[in-house]
């Protein structure tokens, strides 16, 4: 497998040499890209969580209330199994 660098962050340009990279893995390397780009996606949506947070606070509107009724509802609507 080849590395290619890209020179430009231009996603245009970029998306294209993933997608061949990734085409040209080996099989049994697919699952760890697969878990790069899932720990990928899990640091963009522990941003935007920590931004939507920190956006509540700073509007007063994190509360201790609020944060119980959201668990509440959250664990009502995704029951432990």
């Amino acid at each position: 497998m080849s590395i290619t660098l890209a020179t430009s962050p231009d996603p245009g340009k970029l998306r294209p040499l993933l997608h061949a990279e990734v085409d040209r893995l080996r099989d049994e390397h697919l699952s760890l890209a697969h878990r790069a780009l899932l720990e990928i996606e899990l640091h963009q949506l522990a941003g935007d969580l920590d931004d939507a947070a920190d956006a509540a606070s700073s509007a007063s509107k994190l509360t201790i209330e609020g944060i119980a009724a959201a668990v509440a509802e959250h664990r009502a609507l995704r029951p432990y199994q």
